[in-house]
């Protein structure tokens, strides 16, 4: 067993942006906590006073305050480079874990030691669970898992616990995702190297969800519908990819010509053009990066999809 007596062990990255209205909360959970850690906070370039409320919290947390608004994905990026500890956190800003949350994140890797991450239990503010980790759709979607006692394909980014050097082993995080599903990519990724990803369900967070990007919102759907089509095309069987987008793309083309559509953002024409149009942009580099995932992994595509698809 570590000795947790001895250095830190794990960064805690808090990412936010405009978030005055609760981060200081979640760094008080951070400064509650009874496991050492370090804490870094990336801000994406708030201009609601957030900065000022960090500079003056008595956590002193460390701060990297980027020129532009990078993204949650983005942030994350930026922040891998500059953490020295084996383990890194991922933390959401309107999130407050318990004060064993990390103790009990550090526990579970230090008994499984081929996970690469641990997903905690996020629950909203009235009690509910929100996510038990992540599971993966007979259609490539990542669906949030509310029962804590099942297994998990992946972690729900907005509170979870990676190992340093897995994840840079495959990589590291999508930057340019900027929000959404780079969890599920990543998940994806470790488990293609053969790394495994367990459930903690005791390390309880109780998250806010959406206070920065409103789920349901235009931005929310774009960025979910393309980062899906994106981590398909990066990490699943060709086929599974190439039919998920053509249905996408076939969907896409109809939906003027049928009566009574549903209303729901991802339904509007503009949006899923919108959507195409960044994916085919960024078809090179995807390729490119699917190549790069294919000669790092230890399993085949098949054989993850297989294993975890519609579970």
């Amino acid at each position: 067993m570590r000795d947790v007596t001895a250095n830190p062990a794990t960064t805690v990255v808090v990412v936010t942006w405009r978030g005055a209205g609760h981060v200081t909360a979640c760094l008080d959970a951070l400064a509650a906590q009874t496991r050492p850690h370090r804490t870094l906070v990336v801000d994406n370039a708030s201009d609601d006073g957030t900065a000022a409320l960090l500079e003056a919290h008595p956590s002193h947390p460390q701060v990297i305050r980027l020129s532009r608004n990078t993204g949650y994905a983005g942030a994350l990026a930026v922040a891998l480079g500059k953490v020295g500890t084996p383990l890194m956190a991922w933390l959401n800003d309107d999130a407050e874990p318990a004060p064993d949350w990390l103790a009990t994140l550090e526990d579970t890797l230090d008994k499984a030691p081929l996970a690469g991450a641990a997903t905690s239990l996020l629950v909203r503010p009235d009690g509910t669970t929100q996510s038990a980790g992540v599971r993966l759709t007979a259609d490539g979607h990542g669906a949030d898992l509310t029962d804590p006692a099942g297994e998990v394909f992946g972690f729900c980014g907005g509170a979870a616990l990676l190992r340093v050097d897995a994840l840079k082993s495959v990589r590291g995080v999508p930057a340019s995702f900027f929000c959404y599903y780079e969890d599920t990519d990543t998940a994806w990724r470790l488990r293609l190297a053969g790394w495994d990803v367990v459930a903690a369900p005791e390390a309880r967070v109780r998250h806010a969800h959406g206070v920065s990007s409103k789920p349901g919102s235009a931005p929310f759907h774009r960025w979910n519908e393309r980062n899906r089509l994106l981590m398909l095309l990066r990490c699943a069987p060709r086929g599974v990819a190439v039919n998920q987008l053509l249905r996408f793309a076939v969907l896409t083309a109809v939906l003027p010509l049928r009566p009574g559509r549903p209303a729901a953002a991802n339904f509007r024409f503009g949006l899923r053009c919108r959507v195409l149009a960044e994916v085919i942009t960024r078809l090179p580099a995807t390729l490119a990066a699917r190549r790069g995932i294919g000669r790092r992994a230890a399993l085949g595509r098949g054989a993850v999809w297989d294993a975890w698809a519609g579970l």
